[in-house]
């Protein structure tokens, strides 16, 4: 018996269908869950299509198409299928980003048609935990950002992102869709920082929640402070945070060469449990 598939955008009728399969990891799948469970598939409000898989009529696997390029849940057949459709759409994507074995197949998919890339971070683990560190103490000082402090966290978020990614983010439209998931951080209150004397000591967002998991991102210190352990125990508050107003699983994923932060992270209690594979354009 031949399988038939078939790829398409997705919209809003597909909406339980969708759910369903990004509910199979819903660690892994916690960036694209978020902004599904909030925009739905509109393109228009996700900001970005939904590919979806389909094998003899039934949804498999999908990739957001928005300002990063997502396979989920997507095995080599539906790997090949979306590259095959990225292709012919052409690259709209500043990233690729997700599990490390799928993106490395679209990568090299797509790679003759839209390299060469910036940078290739091909194995970042995926890290979890599910309880408050035993072993470091939170600390006391790590609060929520108010949105009257815009001001104050901005340059900390702007210094965090260049410095990871190696690229402003004030350039292009000067910032302002940056500055704009700032204050929609801030304004749900997932934005978090140790302040003193009006510097920003250590900073992290939960960039990324649904009622299964959420994901801290932008966790940075300022270089000033570093070595005085503020990662350890800015991280330990911001994951009680997470813990007891968000959802009951938390991760992050981090580059395999920052051995400090993947100790850091471990004493907090976190343990690998996957990969996370970004090509940055």
């Amino acid at each position: 018996m031949l399988t038939q598939t078939t790829t398409r955008v997705l919209g809003p009728g597909d909406l339980d269908a969708a759910l369903a399969v990004l509910g199979r990891a819903p660690v892994e799948n916690a960036f694209v869950t978020s902004r599904v469970q909030v925009a739905g598939l509109d393109p228009w409000r996700l900001g970005g299509e939904m590919w979806g898989y389909y094998t003899d009529g039934e949804l498999r696997s999908l990739c957001y198409a928005g300002a990063n390029l997502v396979p989920v849940c997507a095995g080599p057949d539906a790997v090949r299928a979306f590259a095959d459709r990225a292709r012919r759409t052409g690259r709209r994507c500043s990233s690729i980003v997700g599990p490390a074995e799928a993106t490395s197949l679209l990568w090299r998919l797509l790679e003759p048609a839209w390299g060469p890339a910036r940078e290739v971070r091909g194995h970042q683990p995926l890290m979890v935990t599910e309880q408050p560190s035993a072993d470091v103490r939170p600390d006391p000082l790590v609060r929520r950002i108010r949105k009257d402090e815009m001001d104050l966290i901005m340059p900390a978020c702007v210094a965090m992102f260049t410095e990871e990614v190696g690229v402003s983010p004030l350039a292009g439209d000067g910032g302002l869709l940056y500055q704009a998931r700032v204050a929609e951080l801030v304004g749900s209150g997932r934005s978090f920082a140790r302040i003193e004397n009006g510097k920003v000591v250590f900073k992290a967002e939960i960039g990324a929640a649904t009622p299964a998991a959420c994901q801290i991102q932008g966790v940075w210190v300022a270089p000033e402070f570093r070595g005085r352990g503020h990662s350890e125990t800015g991280m330990a508050a911001v994951v009680a945070y997470a813990l007891r107003d968000v959802a009951p699983v938390v991760s992050l994923y981090v580059n395999d060469y920052n051995t400090a932060a993947r100790a850091a992270y471990r004493r907090v209690g976190f343990r690998e449990v996957g990969a996370f594979m970004s090509v940055l354009f």
